[in-house]
Parts: structure tokens; C-alpha cells; sequence
């Protein structure tokens, strides 16, 4: 299977997304637990937008991780067990960008697994073995 060029621009931008949130996590002293959720939530979202591509379905303008999982679930009954990780995942889009909340260091390394087990997923769907 040949993965499609479009597909491999989303899958190489969620892995620019994971690489930066496992970096930024290594930091010791300042951390930027914001940073690290934002760019594991975006990981997740671009990873549900290529498959999404890879099937030849336009994505939605959205950052909302529910709504991408469904129109996945849709075509793959087997994405259902990415609920929880997207459920976990998705309040970093948009509500940590802004002042008002933040996300807590202690937050971090279960935003960072469940990226992880999101982008395993798809990987092992999208990807030529």
C-alpha cells in the first residue's frame, strides 16, 4: 500500500507535534506543561485527520478530537477504543492556548501515554509495514 503524499504531510506534522512534546517534556527546570498538552492533543488530532484524508473524507476545520474519532468510528469500528486517550486529550486544543486555565506538570506524563497510544494506533493503520 503507498501511502498518499497528503497523508504523509499530516502523519510527518503530528510526528513533528509528538517529537516537540516528548522534547519539551525532558525539560527539568521551567516546565511547560501547556506546551507538552497542546502539542500531544495536536499529535492526536493529525494523526485522526490523516486517516480521515487516507479515506478520502475532507476533514473538518476543527480541533474538537470527539467529532474527528466518530467520523473515524464510522469507517472503522475498531478506532472506538481511542475514546478515552481523545477524551483525555482533547480539552489542550484550545482551553490551555488562553489565560485562564492551565495545565499541571502532574498532568503531563497521562496527556503524554495517551498520545502515545493514539499515535501507535494510527500508525499501525496508516503506515505501509
Amino acid at each position: 500500500m503507498r501511502v498518499h503524499e497528503e497523508v504523509r504531510e499530516w502523519i510527518a506534522k503530528a510526528e513533528e507535534d509528538f517529537a516537540g512534546a516528548v522534547h519539551l517534556n525532558r525539560r527539568k527546570r521551567h516546565p511547560l506543561p501547556n506546551l507538552i498538552c497542546f502539542h500531544a492533543q495536536q499529535c492526536a488530532e493529525k494523526y485522526l485527520k490523516a486517516y480521515l484524508i487516507s479515506r478520502k473524507i475532507s476533514p473538518p476545520r476543527i480541533h474538537d478530537l470527539i467529532v474527528l474519532l466518530d467520523l473515524g468510528v464510522s469507517c472503522d469500528a475498531s478506532f472506538e477504543p481511542l475514546r478515552e486517550p481523545c477524551l483525555q486529550l482533547d480539552p489542550y486544543s484550545v482551553l490551555f492556548r488562553y489565560p485562564g486555565q492551565d495545565a499541571l506538570p502532574e498532568e503531563v506524563p497521562a496527556v503524554l501515554s495517551a498520545a502515545r497510544k493514539v499515535r501507535l494506533f494510527m500508525r499501525r493503520r496508516l503506515l505501509p509495514k
